[in-house]
């Protein structure tokens, strides 16, 4: 009776690296029903949350199987964002967020982990614009003239944000350093308390995003002085751009996308990619974005990687040239 050989060793590996290969081409496919997290790291409501609702239910149909949102709110989206870093790296944790994950960095070096080698950028899903705002109560018509008065009496004129370190406050530190004005900052403990001081003339200005000041500009109770986008916005092109001002690069868009634990297989990572590039083109999904005042904008994953990097390192001269501190 013939017994059959071992295979040489040799083929055993060859075979054992084309296995290894093929599991996450398959796990790719949607052969795997295993749900998918797409972890906020904000509270619902926020832009983020509705990107993440936008996409969950496309990608469930598409890769059939179930994508859900969960919020996990805290410390300037640290908190969920760790979540994502310290899970495992198989595709069923995924993290959306904004360019405050790179500003985080420099504003607390001790957070735990570095998100430029900790997480792996997916996909890029849109772009959101700010507007800044000047208050009735001001007085303040043009950008010209906040610049003039900041000038003509230094730290005179304040402005408000969410917080430290969000993207409202590093804009106006951003316009601050370029045209070499003194604003007086003032932090708010989230939106909506410093819209109600703008609005009633307790703060001269501040950035917001469209979809929060539209309503005030319309209305009157606000006058819009300029947007951080390059190009004028479809809701507001009378609006000039931050760029008019011609002292730099005041392009303070905001970036929003999808990220992988680092390490999560490249096939994986390609195939949710594509996935999102079809899921961002349809019709719909820029109309919900455009009520947030969001452009939907698709990357591959390398060039989001790119994207990120350079914005890490271009907050982070200005939180150093600025002397910014989270507190």
């Amino acid at each position: 009776m013939a017994i059959s050989s071992p295979l040489p060793s040799r083929r055993r590996l060859v075979l054992g690296a084309l296995a290894s290969v093929a599991a996450p081409l398959v796990h790719a496919q949607g052969g795997d029903t295993t749900p998918v997290r797409l972890i906020v790291p904000f509270t619902p409501g926020t832009g983020i949350d509705l990107i993440a609702r936008q996409i969950s239910v496309p990608l469930s149909e598409r890769l059939k199987r179930p994508f859900f949102v969960d919020n996990k709110a805290g410390a300037s989206g640290i908190i969920g964002t760790q979540e994502v870093v310290r899970a495992p790296a198989d595709g069923t944790t995924l993290l959306v967020s904004v360019n405050t994950l790179v500003m985080n960095m420099a504003l607390y070096p001790k957070q735990g982990f570095n998100p430029l080698t900790d997480l792996q950028p997916v996909a890029q899903t849109s772009w959101g614009q700010l507007l800044l705002v000047a208050s009735e109560a001001s007085k303040i018509q043009t950008l010209k003239e906040l610049i003039e008065r900041a000038k003509a009496k230094p730290g005179a004129l304040n402005y408000g944000s969410p917080g430290a370190g969000t993207p409202h406050h590093l804009a106006m530190e951003l316009l601050k350093n370029r045209a070499k004005v003194s604003l007086t900052h003032i932090s708010y403990r989230g939106t909506a308390p410093a819209v109600t001081d703008l609005l009633g003339g307790q703060i001269d200005a501040m950035f917001l995003p469209i979809h929060v000041a539209l309503q005030h500009v319309k209305a009157g109770k606000l006058k819009a002085l300029a947007i951080s986008s390059d190009t004028p916005h479809p809701l507001l092109p009378e609006v000039p751009s931050l760029n008019s001002l011609k002292v730099g690069d005041l392009n303070v868009d905001m970036w929003y996308g999808v990220f992988a634990p680092a390490g999560t297989p490249r096939a994986l990572v390609d195939r949710l990619n594509t996935e999102l590039r079809e899921v961002l083109a349809a019709p719909a999904v820029a109309k919900a974005f455009e009520t947030q005042g969001m452009t939907p904008a698709h990357s591959t994953p390398d060039a989001f990687k790119k994207l990120v990097a350079a914005d890490a390192k271009r907050w982070a001269d200005l939180i150093k040239a600025q002397g910014i501190t989270a507190e």
